[in-house]
């Protein structure tokens, strides 16, 4: 999952993107508003992470702008100020959740995923696809009640996957959501990187969870038994 960091503070914004990043997040991160706005309107995000006191362009000018663009990413704001009327301000620009600082990273890597989960449709934070269990908060996948152990990129592909599921996504896609660098043109790094998953959660004699459709892409669908 791709996340962007609007975050004046470099010391905050470079722990925020090292935490996001060490769970398997793809980051791009800009450390004042215009720069923050002119990433949010060129790339797609599954989350945004916003502060509020921002140079150039503060973060509400920043969620306005974003929301009159029609871009509907869900928006964590930042903010040291802790009072009814400050939080009000930024839910009615259209933020979607807030967290005071100072903040444990693990509360923002919890309402990160909220986030996400919600921009995809998807309540629990626990998804059965037949056999397969992951838990996308504690981040353990589980096939047939055995647990696989993924690298958080793996990881990152196959909850891409599972919020995707039924549907076919496109190698590009891919790229986009789980590398947080551009891949080189005729690269064979996502084939390489679902190949691996495959090997990990597939069991011997079943039929795979990822499909591929030639000339389309791939889709992760519930196992017949």
């Amino acid at each position: 999952m791709k996340v962007l960091v609007v975050e004046d503070s470099r010391r905050l914004r470079t722990y925020i993107k090292a935490g996001l990043e060490d769970v398997g997040y793809a980051v791009d991160s800009a450390g004042d508003g215009e720069e923050g706005l002119w990433l949010a309107q060129s790339n797609e995000y599954d989350a945004i992470v916003l502060d509020l006191m921002l140079p150039k362009m503060d973060g509400i000018q920043v969620l306005q702008q974003l929301r009159k663009d029609g871009i509907g990413t869900h928006v964590l704001i930042l903010t040291a100020k802790d009072t009814v009327e400050d939080r009000v301000v930024g839910l009615e620009q259209g933020a979607d959740d807030y967290l005071i600082k100072p903040f444990a990273l693990e509360e923002l890597l919890a309402r990160v995923q909220a986030l996400v989960r919600r921009g995809y449709g998807v309540k629990s934070s626990q998804i059965v696809i037949g056999s397969l269990f992951v838990d996308t908060t504690k981040r353990v996948v589980k096939r047939g009640g055995d647990v696989i152990d993924l690298t958080p990129r793996e990881f990152a592909l196959l909850e891409y996957l599972c919020m995707k599921q039924g549907q076919v996504v496109n190698r590009t896609e891919i790229e986009h959501h789980i590398y947080d660098d551009l891949v080189e043109p005729m690269s064979n790094v996502v084939d390489t990187s679902v190949y691996r998953l495959r090997k990990k959660i597939d069991r011997p004699g079943d039929p795979s969870l990822i499909k591929t459709r030639r000339g389309q892409g791939y889709v992760l669908e519930e196992d017949q038994q």
